[in-house]
């Protein structure tokens, strides 16, 4: 096996330890979930993550087997609109004072997306093929999704939550 194929075969092993850890991130997030709006969301992105996981599998399979990715398979496509907030359902807004663990999944949720996202482009940038590159900035593409409904979902809370919880600076 050549040095570039063990490059590779390492950058899609990091990226699929990073989809499972989003999975069961995401999976364990949506089980804690009062709001069911958002156990809905979060088991969707687990189930996205996964299929992430599978998908870069099969692509780790092909390179191993014939030194090629296989871009035959497609990536499943992302189902989710642009909502106001994408994660929650108003409900939540009602007791925003105590939604400390929504935020924490928020905030960590963010983390993992970019990570993955950084991680995602580096690798396109480092890529030899035109295909192989599209292919990571696909799944930066995907993962910018996820990022973006966290974002979103983290602004429409964020000035409540700050207020309701006196996070507001003092003049």
């Amino acid at each position: 096996m050549e040095e570039k194929e063990r490059e590779i075969l390492e950058g899609l092993k990091t990226a699929m330890e990073a989809e499972l850890t989003g999975h069961n991130f995401y999976k364990n997030a949506a089980k804690n979930m009062d709001d069911d709006r958002a156990k809905a969301a979060l088991s969707e992105m687990a189930e996205e993550e996964m299929a992430h996981f599978n998908y870069l599998r099969h692509q780790y399979k092909s390179i191993l087997e014939t030194s090629h990715y296989d871009f035959t398979k497609e990536l499943i496509k992302d189902s989710r609109g642009k909502e106001e907030n994408p994660i929650f359902s108003e409900v939540i807004k009602s007791r925003v004072k105590d939604c400390h663990y929504e935020v924490s999944v928020l905030t960590i949720g963010m983390k993992l997306e970019l990570d993955a996202i950084h991680y995602y482009q580096a690798c396109a940038k480092k890529a030899e093929s035109e295909e192989a590159k599209l292919f990571y900035r696909n799944l930066a593409r995907w993962e910018q999704r996820h990022y973006d409904a966290f974002d979103q979902a983290l602004n429409a809370l964020k000035e409540e939550y700050w207020e309701a919880n006196n996070f507001v600076p003092m003049i």
